[in-house]
């Protein structure tokens, strides 16, 4: 990792703020470091997080992107959009899909992550129906919708993107994963970028070794070496 095949943009579509820090902000630490231009893109501002906050759920949701921001930042990333929809209510519809396919085709990547659209009942904190809500319009955007100038035509005729056919999906906390990328070298940075969710970790050395085991756990069910981390996906060949 990260793989010499060209890559140089990829998207990371998730549906809330520090989702790609907890899945996936290793591997971006990867790529942005191998010169790979990075977007995240979030579904919602995650208002809806928070236990016993104090504060309102317009202030939370600035708080969060705010947060946000400065983790994408820790591993590389300055271009971080986000949708606005609803905290806990996400919906996989076609604005849903229109609007994830109008930045896959201003971003043009190579590459996107998507959270798994199939329920973990084994770990089922990780099927939050907002994530399988963003998966499932997410891989839906890829293929069909972004690559088909028939799909949500006012993007074409209305803002003048032209159709984009992505080449890989990553999926995020798969069933089968069958790619593991080694994130030793990067942890610190990881955890850097998951302290700056403070409003949701207010005390990151508590979590640390439960993610710690997370990613001790993928290494070697990917064959890596004793004493090396690891974030896991599903690579899907959408070309």
């Amino acid at each position: 990792m990260p793989d010499d095949d060209g890559t140089e943009r990829a998207l990371v579509v998730m549906a809330h703020p520090d989702d790609v820090d907890f899945g996936c902000s290793g591997t971006v630490a990867l790529w942005t470091d191998a010169g790979i231009e990075v977007t995240y893109l979030l579904v919602t501002d995650g208002e809806a997080g928070g236990d016993d906050r104090v504060v309102s759920t317009e202030e939370m949701a600035d708080i969060r992107r705010g947060e946000q921001r400065k983790a994408a930042a820790a591993v590389g990333v300055s271009d971080v959009r986000f949708l606005g929809r609803p905290d806990g209510e996400v919906l996989p519809d076609m604005a849903l899909r229109r609007d994830i396919a109008r930045v896959i085709r201003q971003v043009r990547p190579q590459r996107v992550i998507i959270p798994s659209p199939e329920r973990d009942w084994a770990t089922i904190a990780a099927s939050h129906p907002d994530h399988l809500a963003t998966g499932e319009a997410g891989i839906n955007a890829v293929y069909p919708d972004a690559r088909n100038p028939h799909a949500h035509p006012a993007l074409l005729a209305n803002e003048g993107l032209r159709p984009w056919s992505v080449p890989e999906v990553w999926v995020m906390h798969p069933a089968a994963p069958d790619r593991f990328s080694d994130v030793t070298d990067v942890i610190d940075r990881k955890f850097a970028a998951l302290a700056a969710h403070a409003s949701q970790i207010p005390d990151i050395a508590e979590i640390e070794p439960s993610v710690r085991g997370w990613l001790a756990a993928n290494a070697a069910k990917g064959g890596l070496a004793e004493g090396r981390l690891a974030e896991a996906f599903r690579v899907v060949d959408t070309r």
